[in-house]
This record gives structure tokens, sequence and C-alpha cells, in this order.
């Protein structure tokens, strides 16, 4: 088991995240990244490319090529991603970050930087995707490879949770798929981030309200990692948006808030 300090609870409390290591055996680990590998081969096309849009990220690339591949859901395309989603480890520090032992599955994603030109990803909170009463969401960040600010690692602004939700002033194109939120690269440039460097295996869990992106690739190293965004099953949206297949699906504890016929609307 995995349980925090109270110092540990302390530095989640003031500054928004908190690395955790040893959460995976070096077989685990193996395993998931032999099959995040096999995936990406296999689903391979353009409807996978991720990377933001607009000038302000032409900016942060210094207007070099920029690209980065998605998939989300990895649990719907294999067992050992379903079977991660249930790690005892994981989920004993996700309740004392949470302060709840009724844990929900919000979605997930994977994200695979390519060497030498892997997307950077502006300053933003994933607040303005998937808002929620109580702020309740977190991610839970695992680093399929050794991630630092050279092959796209992630950056954060310590303690930037306590501001609330921040004026989104992402780039809005045309259609639903092509709206970005971030804030102001003037406010929050990215060069003014804390980078959060790690190994292989370790999760990286942040508030949803906490400022963080990622530096572009320069490297000849990919940077995978896969996502897991969690909320307490006392919470509750804001708005109807951002409907996953299996959204809701309890991971810890219970759910004595939904109610026993529910319909649901997918959007894939």
């Amino acid at each position: 088991m995995v349980r925090l300090t109270k110092e540990k609870i302390q530095f989640w409390k003031d500054n928004g995240f908190i690395k955790l290591k040893n959460i995976l055996t070096k077989q685990e680990l193996a395993t998931i990244s032999k099959e995040y590998d096999r995936i990406f081969r296999l689903k391979n096309n353009p409807g996978m490319e991720a990377a933001w849009e607009g000038n302000e990220m032409k900016k942060a690339a210094e207007n070099n090529e920029y690209s980065v591949h998605s998939i989300h859901n990895l649990q719907f395309h294999s067992a050992v991603f379903a079977h991660f989603l249930h790690n005892n480890n994981m989920l004993e520090a996700l309740e004392d970050i949470m302060g709840t032992p009724n844990i929900l599955l919000h979605h997930t994603k994977a994200h695979d930087k390519p060497p030498g030109r892997g997307a950077p990803y502006l300053m933003h909170q994933d607040y303005h995707y998937f808002p929620y009463k109580k702020h309740s969401m977190v991610a839970a960040f695992l680093c399929v490879d050794p991630a630092t600010p050279e092959n796209g690692g992630l950056c954060v602004y310590p303690g930037s949770h306590k501001l609330g939700p921040l004026e989104d002033v992402g780039y809005k194109g045309d259609g639903i798929d092509h709206t970005y939120h971030y804030m102001d690269p003037k406010k929050y440039p990215i060069e003014g981030a804390t980078p959060v460097e790690c190994e292989a295996g370790d999760i990286v869990v942040f508030s949803y309200l906490l400022l963080h992106g990622s530096y572009r690739n320069v490297s000849e190293r990919s940077r995978r990692m896969f996502l897991i965004q969690l909320m307490a099953a006392e919470d509750e949206p804001v708005e109807d948006v951002h409907k996953s297949p299996g959204q809701g699906w309890v991971l810890r504890g219970s759910n004595d808030n939904r109610k026993a016929h529910m319909s649901e609307r997918f959007l894939h």
C-alpha cells in the first residue's frame, strides 16, 4: 500500500501536485510499455493527431513542425490499461490526495510525442474542459518514459490551483474539435513554469485547477504518457460536457449518488 505522510499531503495542498514513485513494479511498467506501443502502431492514422493549433502554438514551437499522437480511453482497447485503473497502490495514494474513499473514472488518454518534433502544450487548466462544482477532479499522469524538458516533459505553476478558474484565452477554430483552452501566454509563459522531471513509472497527480503544460520535444527520445482523469463520487459536473464511455466507473469505494436508472450520452 502507498499511503501518504502528513508532509506529503501538505505538499499536495500547498502546490496542487505531487509525484508518486514505486507505484508499479518493473514488470508492470514493461507490460504497459509494450502494449502501449502495440496499440499505437495498430491504430496509427491521421485521426490520431492531437497537437493544438493557432498562432500562440506556432510561437511556442518557434515555427517548427510539431505533432503529437493521441488515443482516448485505452481501457477500451486493452485489458492492460483496464487493469492499471485498479492499481491498489495508486488508488491508496489517490484516496489520501482526494480526501475521499469514493473515486470515479472520468476518462483516460495517452499522448505520444515523437522525437525532434513533439508538440508543446501551452499553460492551461483542465477545468475549462469539464468543470465540476467541488473541484475534486485530478489527473494521474503516468510517465511511460523518463520525462525532462528536452523530450517534452510536464511543467507546472506550483500553487496556481489556489487561484481558482482563470480566464481562458484559447484558440477557437472552426468547429468544436478545434477549440483549445489555455491561459494568456504573456501572463503564464511555459518558460516561467517549473519542470517536473520524472523517471519511467513515476505518476504525477495534479488538480485540474493547476496551471500545467509541457515542453516541445527537441530530443532524440520519445515521450509517452498515459493519463487518468478522476473525480470524487460526491462531486457533480457544472455542465453536461466531455462525456466518455465508461465515465462514472467506480474505481474505489462506492457511488451512492448514482440513480438506479440513468441514461448515458457517449461522445466518441
